[in-house]
């Protein structure tokens, strides 16, 4: 299967507590729900796309939970992200949780990436990661990950987790793809081509003007 990351950042790189307030508070972020005011149909229309793509889910426990929470009380058989959500098979990255309700869902303990690395030789279409930030830079480090599919809203936070912290892994990125939303989103699909790639201005095709 080919393993794809969907992720929501600001425009200073955090991913944390994009859906409400209440989202994710750890570390004292007070900022959750930056990500909602930029969402319109245009938006909800690509990500329905994209889960369509989807044969199982890989989240890490913090959003498995915050899913968990929700989604299944979203009954709305025409409702397209409720209904793959619901439906689909999910890995659960976790250390801590001995039991996940959230049917159908296998628990991941140990050696994660790993246990991915089998997953992603199984046959299939996509095994998507939604958020897990943590989960997503130890695949990435781990360089498990096909396609990143990156939704920049523009807002600054100043503060909160990122899925690119300073000293984190490295990686040379190559645009697959861009579109912009009606209301401001900014999604840039990208494949992981190795390491970053380096030169000088003296490399730089000089253009007559």
């Amino acid at each position: 299967m080919k393993i794809t990351l969907t992720e929501f950042l600001s425009l200073d790189g955090v991913t944390q507590g994009p859906g409400a307030p209440d989202e994710d508070t750890s570390d004292g972020f007070t900022q959750g729900g930056w990500f909602v005011p930029h969402v319109d149909e245009e938006f909800i229309r690509l990500i329905a796309g994209w889960l369509g793509e989807a044969d199982a889910l890989l989240l890490g426990r913090r959003t498995y939970e915050i899913f968990a929470g929700h989604w299944p009380t979203v009954t709305d058989p025409h409702d397209p992200i409720a209904s793959a959500l619901n439906s689909l098979p999910k890995y659960v990255a976790s250390g801590t949780l001995t039991r996940a309700e959230w049917t159908p869902s296998t628990i991941l303990s140990g050696d994660v990436p790993a246990q991915v690395a089998k997953l992603k030789e199984e046959p299939g279409r996509e095994l998507q990661i939604h958020g897990s930030t943590r989960l997503a830079r130890s695949l990435l480090a781990a360089g498990l990950i096909d396609e990143l599919r990156l939704v920049i809203a523009p807002v600054v936070l100043g503060h909160g987790r990122r899925l690119f912290p300073e000293g984190g892994a490295q990686a040379g990125l190559r645009l697959r793809s861009h579109v912009t939303t009606k209301a401001g989103l900014a999604v840039h699909v990208y494949e992981p081509v190795g390491t970053p790639e380096y030169g000088t201005f003296q490399q730089i095709p000089k253009v007559s003007l």
